[in-house]
């Protein structure tokens, strides 16, 4: 939903995974992406270069990590995360890039190709029930264990990602209606 906010920093956003080009269409499909996702299924073009193999997960995904590049192809921040749910907040990232004081950017908007999603896709309009019992699946675990602070972060996390499903619906619809 911030992605003017990156390009006027001077930053090109590029999602990275395993998935294939098909699954990836679906998902840009099904968010509204504004950016292009690149496919590394054996992990050769971006997360073994990068060093971001996860070689304790048994599905060799990658270590979930935002990194910046510079113009001159230089890495000037990385930011590791520990797991899929530790993520930066968009804050982070964007206050860093401005402290570079890079030009801004215009990035072309993707072209994914035909869409198909994986067979363990979440249909779009059940994202925000998820969200929703992640938040407090992780508030009961974290008054259980003691770790508030973490618990507290995650939640925090999934409310950001509720604001975007929300956002994201009223955009589809607000399309949807300007098409009838």
């Amino acid at each position: 939903m911030r992605h003017k906010e990156f390009a006027d920093a001077g930053a090109v956003v590029v999602g990275v995974d395993v998935d294939s080009p098909a699954q990836h269409a679906a998902m840009i499909e099904k968010l509204n992406l504004p950016f292009s996702l690149l496919s590394d299924p054996d992990r050769s073009l971006a997360i073994e270069p990068y060093d971001l193999m996860n070689l304790d997960d048994p599905r060799n995904l990658a270590i979930p990590a935002t990194v910046v590049i510079g113009p001159h192809g230089n890495e000037i921040m990385r930011t590791v995360s520990r797991d899929y749910a530790d993520r930066p907040f968009e804050d982070e990232v964007l206050e860093k890039l401005r402290e570079l004081q890079l030009e801004p950017v215009e990035q072309p908007p993707p072209n994914p190709g035909a869409p198909e999603a994986g067979p363990k896709a979440m249909p779009f309009d059940e994202l925000r029930s998820y969200f929703r019992g992640a938040k407090f699946g992780a508030k009961a675990i974290g008054l259980r264990t003691d770790n508030l602070a973490e618990s507290d972060g995650f939640g925090a996390l999934m409310d950001r990602y509720m604001e975007a499903v929300i956002a994201m619906f009223r955009i589809k619809r607000d399309q949807t209606n300007s098409s009838e």
